[in-house]
């Protein structure tokens, strides 16, 4: 296996290989948040080996002390103790600590920067609508998170059963109804405007995805454990798309 950049740094300054495996990275993380998976992707990309802190979502609090106050996932902590929060923060500083910011440098600027914020501005708001829009739907989403995150024992179905019902009649509802596309056809509209952007390219960052990908490639992948993934599945450039991002970060 290849050693990353970033390792083979600390081991030119002495560092031991017992000292590198003890003191890895860790991220505190809800295992549905869709900004978490954001930030997974590309550690996964880059082959990171870190640990995944799952924080329990009643005890955000207290669980994220440490963040002065951000309270927030995801959250990200380096071996010597540095702590970065927010999700594209976490992932431009993982690219330029292990990567040399290499999925961040581009020739057009400008570009970059108004799609990095159209992701995290459109395809964010979207992840709601797609698992909470209905209410059989918001049900089918409480319930598959209140078994994937940790929980406690009256938590967990306090969760399932209470959460869906706020989910969908005042979160949810409210986000439809101001956008007036069904969730649906909002995500298709999203992923035409994105495929859209490529220029005949198979990536928005060209012949390889780049960080911008990364995002929204985290977005939709967040929809994946949930049965309304299939309806995203419907739009054959952005599942194309999706499965050629999938693929990169495999390999």
């Amino acid at each position: 296996m290849l050693m990353n950049r970033y390792l083979q740094k600390r081991m030119l300054r002495g560092e031991g290989m017992g000292d590198l495996v003890a003191s890895k990275p860790k991220m505190h993380m809800l295992h549905t948040c869709p900004f978490c998976w954001k930030v997974r992707g590309i550690a996964e990309l880059l082959n990171i080996d870190y640990e995944n802190v799952q924080i329990n979502a009643m005890k955000t609090k207290k669980e994220l002390k440490f963040t002065d106050g951000w309270n927030k996932v995801p959250v990200w902590t380096e071996s010597d103790g540095q702590v970065v929060v927010d999700s594209t923060p976490i992932m431009k500083h993982i690219d330029s600590t292990y990567n040399d910011g290499k999925l961040w440098k581009v020739d057009d600027i400008a570009r970059r920067d108004k799609w990095m914020e159209w992701v995290d501005t459109k395809m964010s708001k979207a992840t709601v609508p797609i698992l909470y829009g209905g209410l059989f739907s918001a049900l089918q989403t409480t319930t598959r998170v209140s078994k994937l995150e940790k929980f406690g024992f009256i938590s967990k179905r306090l969760y399932a059963w209470a959460g869906f019902p706020i989910m969908w009649g005042i979160i949810a509802r409210s986000r439809v109804k101001k956008d007036g596309r069904k969730p649906k056809q909002l995500w298709h509209d999203l992923l035409t405007e994105f495929t859209d952007s490529f220029n005949g390219e198979p990536y928005f960052g060209g012949t390889e995805p780049n960080m911008v990908d990364l995002a929204a490639f985290g977005y939709m992948r967040s929809i994946s454990p949930f049965p309304q993934f299939k309806k995203l599945e419907d739009h054959v450039d952005g599942i194309e798309w999706y499965q050629r991002v999938e693929a990169f970060i495999q390999r």
